[in-house]
């Protein structure tokens, strides 16, 4: 039964479930070379093939708010709107060069009157290139407070609904909400968008399936994606109704960006455990393959904006601040913390540890205080409350018993605390501690660090000698998505109190020289890493996902939030069955190569053995005088031998072509290698079967193989990446080459490829005067691309003086050298089944043979 959640999204955003009024008209386009108008630079259909010369470049960053301030003149009745300096979305603008034009896509903070709307579109989009989205207040409602703060928020941060207490439970009117709201932003986008020249980048875990409203309308957007939250691990993303929909909207864009390999890894767990999709890395960037598109994987964290922060460090009230600070705590050592009050900050495990900190070391009692600075709330909520209940009882408590009259151990500023004041605490303390259960990202420390290098004006006011050294000291909490670009800083688990405790004694006790080097470390990282940084190279990773857009032939297929584009090579199509029968039937010396695993035999069959099925296909094909037939495979020959016996007149290519034979009754042709080196191989494949379970060693003549199709997919690929590594290092003098597969790490002889044993099969029926006039060729490996690639330079020789019927066909959609592609081993023997049945029309296993391949026959 179709989900209800997969029913078609233009129902869901549609007046049929939430009311949307329209915007009262769409925007003007935007003239972006003199004399063009951009809808002169549109394709409408959604194909869009036509390529714009006229349109320049621009980027469209798509958030759920944006960087506006907005205020209501009640006097002049009309709203003011100023730029919001401090907004991620207006700074990343330094990453781009001065002629990029950017053009803003989000919601307003506001409500304004559908009256003043139009109006209003207006003014942002000709004074600050803004396009509001004005969602009504009842989506807004659902999708922002309800579906996102309620149900994706907590989930993203590994809180499940255990139960009605602990979070909200799943609400399909909320997700539909949530639909709505995404396609009135991309509504949104294409009334402002040139789908061929411009690319588009959105923001967070608000817009999620906008990518596949923007996909299905343009095939060939340019379209990367950021998610500035956590991804939780499979085990937790799984457990969402809506979790497939979420993941195809997201494999929809070109590029998707994560702060930290951990966000990453957790996607393409989810990726390969729910889609069934694999990745690879491809020279340095890791790509998922998604029906033909390449689906790149971004990992870098973003940075702070270190102009903005140097200027406000050099405010003169922040001269005056830090300078009262520094009197204020006066012989005593400072530890800060500045986070939003949420239930995922850790603040009061944080005052836990500092207590802790006391008890232990009597020592720092009225020489040591927490000073903890709460923002806002960013939602509303009795977690909140709760959060905020336990935080003042907690400090209550620890100055009721460790303060005096003149000293408070604990400091909480709950109230509007301004840039140049923060940045004073920043500048005066000695210790920085982000104690976090889990964030996306937090950018707490960085500041900490900027202000601790300080200036020219902050030492003045500080009494700080212009060339002193400059130290810092962070506790963070390996759950935040900064910690891992901290080498240096000390990391805890935030719920172990003691060893929270402990850090920060370290952090205060440790010698200058060594917080300076850890200092400079971190400085030079925050320094060079900063927000320009992380966008100019988003967008340059974007460009590059992008390139080969137009060399391929893109379609789209799916109902739905399940749509999704196929793209393939111009040339690449599926193998059809009438078309290679018919090639077939009219041709005389045929030569067919087929690999075994994966190929005849599907790659997941616990039984490796062929079915009577296959055996009966191959005899059909192989007993046919017309054709040379050849098994090629990696497998040994023995296990060949064994499973192929009844196949009297079938060749075999075992272990890649190492050793060959040309039907059963002919001896085995080998060459000559020294293998030697197998001694220095089969004991590092050792000890990565021992540390994997699951693995295996498969030792054959002249190779040794190590499997982990049967490990833990994530554990063996990993596994497998650092297996190859050590044996082409161990192996660097030795004749053999280190190739990896499917599921497989092989070692084996140097020039032994399946790809000979096609030349060297074509040759003979060259020099024998019978040169084939139909090839074919079918295989599911890496190793299968060596025969593809063989077949056509060899039948390119001069010595073939008629060329050939070719049928290069690999099994599944992905890159490869061949022309032609098949889905699976179903689709294989269905095509073997109709060669089968032209070359005998009444085989002699008839019931069994229409039993397999009714279908075909």
């Amino acid at each position: 039964m179709a989900s209800r959640s997969s029913a078609n999204f233009f129902d869901l955003a549609s007046g049929d479930i939430l009311d949307i009024p329209q915007t009262p008209r769409a925007l003007p386009r935007m003239m972006t070379v003199p004399g063009i108008i951009s809808d002169g630079c549109r394709s409408n259909d959604g194909d869009s093939d036509s390529m714009s010369s006229a349109c320049h470049e621009r980027k469209i960053i798509v958030a759920n708010m944006l960087p506006l301030h907005a205020q209501r003149d009640t006097t002049a009745e009309k709203w003011c709107f100023s730029l919001d300096e401090d907004s991620l979305l207006l700074q990343l603008k330094d990453g781009f060069s001065p002629e990029t034009e950017v053009i803003y896509v989000g919601s307003l903070k506001v409500d304004v009157e559908p009256s003043e709307q139009e109006e209003v579109t207006q003014r942002l989009l000709e004074e600050f290139k803004c396009v509001p989205t004005f969602v009504p207040c009842e989506i807004q409602e659902m999708f922002y407070h309800g579906f996102c703060k309620q149900q994706l928020w907590p989930l993203f941060h590994y809180m499940l609904p255990m139960c009605p207490d602990h979070a909200d439970r799943f609400d399909r009117q909320l997700w539909q909400a949530y639909v709505s709201a995404n396609k009135i932003f991309a509504d949104k986008v294409m009334e402002v968008v040139n789908p061929e020249d411009d690319y588009i980048w959105v923001q967070d875990y608000h817009l999620m399936v906008l990518p596949t409203f923007l996909r299905k309308r343009y095939h060939r957007v340019k379209l990367g994606f950021f998610l500035h939250s956590p991804f939780p691990s499979s085990e937790i993303y799984r457990t969402l109704p809506v979790r497939d929909e979420i993941l195809k909207g997201l494999l929809n864009c070109d590029l998707i960006g994560f702060h930290t390999f951990d966000y990453a890894r957790h996607f393409l767990s989810c990726c390969s455990r729910m889609l069934g999709l694999d990745y690879e890395s491809k020279r340095g960037h890791i790509g998922l393959d998604y029906f033909g598109r390449t689906v790149y994987i971004k990992i870098l964290p973003v940075g702070i904006h270190m102009g903005r922060l140097e200027s406000v460090l050099n405010l003169s009230s922040t001269f005056a601040k830090a300078k009262e600070v520094q009197e204020q705590f006066k012989g005593k050592k400072v530890i800060l913390g500045v986070d939003d009050m949420d239930i995922f900050k850790g603040i009061s495990l944080k005052l836990l540890a500092f207590e802790h900190l006391l008890q232990q070391q009597e020592d720092l009692q009225g020489k040591l205080v927490l000073v903890q600075i709460v923002n806002p709330a960013r939602s509303s909520g009795k977690d909140v409350q709760e959060a905020k209940r336990e935080t003042y009882s907690t400090a209550e408590r620890i100055n009721q018993i460790y303060g005096t009259s003149n000293y408070e151990p604990v400091i909480l500023i709950d109230r509007p605390v301004a840039r140049y004041e923060k940045t004073a605490y920043y500048a005066v303390a000695e210790c920085c501690i982000v104690n976090a259960v889990r964030d996306g990202m937090n950018l707490v420390p960085y500041k900490y660090i900027v202000c601790r290098q300080g200036s020219p004006g902050m030492d003045e006011a500080m009494g700080i000698k212009a060339d002193s050294p400059r130290t810092s000291m962070l506790v963070v909490s390996e759950f935040i998505g900064c910690s891992p670009s901290l080498s240096g800083a000390i990391r805890v688990n935030p719920w172990d109190i003691e060893a929270v405790a402990e850090a920060l004694n370290v952090a205060i006790t440790m010698s200058n020289s060594e917080k300076e080097l850890r200092h400079e470390k971190h400085y030079r990282y925050v320094s060079s890493h900063d927000v320009a940084y992380w966008a100019r190279s988003f967008m340059q990773d974007l460009e590059r996902a992008c390139q080969d857009h137009y060399s391929k032939r893109c379609w789209g297929i799916g109902l739905g939030l399940g749509f999704r584009v196929i793209a393939l090579s111009p040339s690449f199509r599926k193998l059809s069955l009438d078309h290679i029968v018919s090639s077939y039937r009219r041709t005389q010396r045929r030569a067919i190569f087929l690999d075994y695993d994966g190929t005849v035999v599907p790659q997941s069959s616990m039984v490796k053995a062929p079915s009577a099925e296959v055996i009966s296909l191959l005899n059909a094909l192989s007993n046919e005088p017309k054709n040379t037939v050849y098994i090629v495979s990696g497998r040994g020959r023995t296990s060949l031998c064994e499973w192929l016996a009844p196949c009297e007149r079938l060749g075999i290519a075992a272990e890649h072509g190492y050793f060959i034979r040309d039907c059963k009754t002919s001896e085995w042709d080998h060459l000559d290698s020294d293998l030697e080196w197998k001694e220095i191989a089969e004991p590092v494949m050792q000890l990565y079967t021992e540390a994997t379970d699951g693995s295996f060693i498969e030792s054959k003549e002249s190779a040794l193989v190590w499997h982990h199709y049967d490990a833990d997919p994530d554990f063996g690929s990993c596994q497998a990446k650092e297996l190859l590594d050590h044996l082409e290092s161990v192996l660097a003098n030795e004749p053999a080459v280190v190739k990896r597969g499917q599921h497989i790490v092989e070692v084996k002889p140097q020039g032994v490829t399946k790809g000979l044993v096609a030349a060297k099969v074509l040759s003979m029926m060259v020099e024998s005067g019978k040169p084939p006039d139909f090839v074919m060729c079918i295989g599911d490996d890496r190793s299968d691309e060596d025969m593809f690639e063989s077949i056509l330079s060899t039948i390119s020789s001069p010595s073939v003086t008629a060329a050939p019927d070719i049928f290069a066909c690999t099994v599944g959609q992905k890159p490869s050298k061949a022309k032609y592609y098949l889905d699976d081993t179903a689709d294989v023997l269905k095509l073997l089944g109709g060669l089968a049945n032209a070359s005998n029309p009444k085989p002699i296993d008839t019931a069994q043979f229409q039993l397999a391949f009714g279908s075909v026959i």
